[in-house]
C-alpha cells in the first residue's frame, strides 16, 4: 500500500512538473496574464457580436500624445510589455489591441478577414476612446495593418513607425505557391512549442536564445494544447491567407505622412517560404536589401537599420531599439 501510494504520489508530481512546463491555454489566451489590464471593446462586425481585447495604458507624466502598437501574426498586445514601458516612461498614452482573430479577441469561425477590415476596426476603437490622431506603430504583419490603416485614415495618422513589417515583397508574384485555408489549417493544428522555437531562434532572434523569450513561445503554443485549437488554427488559416493575398507594398507611394522604417537586417521571414523551390528561398525575406528598397517607395521616409538584429529587435535588444524609436517619434523629418 504504501509503494503504490509513492507511486501516486510520485506521478502526481511529475504530471504537475509537465503542466508548469507546457501550460494549457483556452482559445481566447484564457489563463495568460497580460502585464497590464485588459479592457475589451464590443463591436458588431460581419453581422456578429464580436470582442476586440486591447490595453490603454497611461503615462506617469503625459505629453499628450499617442501610440498605437499594431501586433504580429505570432504576437500579442502582451508582446510589447517592454515597448509600452518605454513608451509611457517618455509621456505617450499607449493603445495596443489584439485583433479579431487573435490573442484575446474574439476568434470567430466565419469572418472576411481583410486588412481594411482590422483597419476599420481599429478606427472604431480610437473613435470609442475619442483619440482623433495618433502614431501608428506596426510590426510584422501589424506594419502592414498600420500601412493599410495610415492609407484608410491619414488624417488620424500622425506618423507611421514600421518594425520589420512583412509584405515588403510580393511572395505570390515571386512565384511561392499558394496554400489554400484549408493546407493552412492542417499546417497549423501541428503547431508545437520545439518547431515555434525553432522558428523564432532563427528568424525572430538572428540565432541567439535567452530564456525570457520562452514565454512568448508559451503564450502560442498555450493555445494550441487546450481545447479551443481548432478555433485558435481556423483563425490563424484564415489571416495567412489574408496576409499572402492582399499586398500592401504598391501603395506606398501614397503615403504621405512620415514613415520610419526599423529594421533589423538579420531577419529573413517570408510567408510560404517554405513550400518555395530552394533556389527562390535564397531570394525571399532578405531584409538588409528589403530595407533599402522600400524607403525608395515612401516620399516621407527614414531608414533606422540594425545589422546584427533579427525580426523583433524591440523584444531581442530593447536597449539598443528603444532609444532609436522614441528619437524617431520626436524628430520631425
Amino acid at each position: 500500500m504504501k509503494i503504490q501510494w509513492i507511486a501516486l504520489l510520485l506521478a502526481s508530481l511529475a504530471a504537475t512538473a509537465v503542466q508548469a512546463a507546457d501550460p494549457v491555454y483556452g482559445p481566447r489566451l484564457e489563463g495568460f496574464d497580460y502585464p497590464y489590464p485588459v479592457q475589451y471593446f464590443r463591436l458588431n462586425s460581419q453581422q456578429q457580436a464580436l470582442e476586440m481585447a486591447y490595453l490603454d495604458v497611461a503615462a506617469a507624466q503625459p505629453n499628450g500624445k499617442v501610440v498605437v502598437l499594431l501586433h504580429g501574426k505570432n504576437f500579442c498586445a502582451a508582446t510589447w510589455e517592454g515597448s509600452i514601458k518605454a513608451l509611457t516612461a517618455a509621456g505617450y498614452r499607449v493603445i495596443a489591441p489584439d485583433q479579431i482573430g487573435f490573442c484575446k479577441s474574439s476568434k470567430p469561425a466565419q469572418y472576411q478577414f481583410s486588412f481594411q477590415q482590422l483597419a476599420a476596426n481599429t478606427k472604431a476603437l480610437l473613435d470609442k476612446l475619442q483619440i482623433s490622431q495618433a502614431a501608428i506603430l506596426g510590426h510584422s504583419m501589424g506594419g502592414m495593418l498600420a500601412s493599410r490603416f495610415a492609407l484608410l485614415y491619414p488624417g488620424s495618422t500622425e506618423q507611421l513607425v514600421l518594425v520589420n513589417p512583412i509584405g515588403l515583397e510580393d511572395w505570390k508574384a515571386m512565384g511561392v505557391p499558394y496554400r489554400t485555408v484549408d493546407q493552412w489549417y492542417q499546417r497549423d493544428l501541428a503547431t508545437s512549442a520545439a518547431g515555434i522555437k525553432n522558428y523564432q531562434q532563427s528568424t525572430y532572434y538572428g540565432g541567439h536564445w535567452r530564456p525570457e523569450f520562452d514565454r512568448w513561445v508559451q503564450m502560442q503554443a498555450g493555445m494550441y494544447r487546450g481545447d479551443g485549437k481548432q478555433q485558435v488554427a481556423w483563425n490563424s488559416a484564415l489571416t495567412a491567407d489574408m496576409i499572402f493575398t492582399q499586398p500592401v507594398l504598391y501603395e506606398f507611394d501614397q503615403l504621405q505622412m512620415p514613415v520610419t522604417l526599423m529594421i533589423g537586417e538579420l531577419d529573413n521571414t517570408a510567408i510560404g517560404k517554405d513550400a518555395a523551390p530552394d533556389a527562390l528561398k535564397k531570394q525571399l525575406g532578405q531584409y538588409a536589401q528589403l530595407g533599402p528598397a522600400t524607403l525608395k517607395r515612401l516620399p516621407k521616409g527614414r531608414l533606422i537599420r540594425f545589422a546584427d538584429l533579427g525580426h523583433s529587435p524591440q523584444i531581442q535588444a530593447p536597449e539598443q531599439f528603444h532609444p532609436q524609436l522614441l528619437q524617431a517619434l520626436s524628430t520631425k523629418f
